[in-house]
């Protein structure tokens, strides 16, 4: 495999990751856009988004504490 190829894979594979992350923030109640935009974002812990909102915080507030 040449190092092109193994850089095509690993592109694959992140944005397989982020769009895994994105369904589970949607799946929490987060927008899509908001998903998106957070489940890009790899400093954003992926179970305290969702935590934040399970717990009752309210929706722009969880925005503000993850970014």
């Amino acid at each position: 495999m040449t190092a092109a190829e193994l850089h095509v894979v690993n592109e694959t594979e992140l944005d397989r990751v982020e769009h895994w992350r994105a369904e589970e923030l949607i799946r929490a109640g987060y927008d899509a856009s908001d998903a998106i935009a957070l489940a890009a974002r790899h400093d954003i812990d992926l179970h305290r988004a969702v935590e934040l909102i399970q717990q009752g915080c309210p929706y722009e507030t969880a925005i503000e504490i993850l970014i």
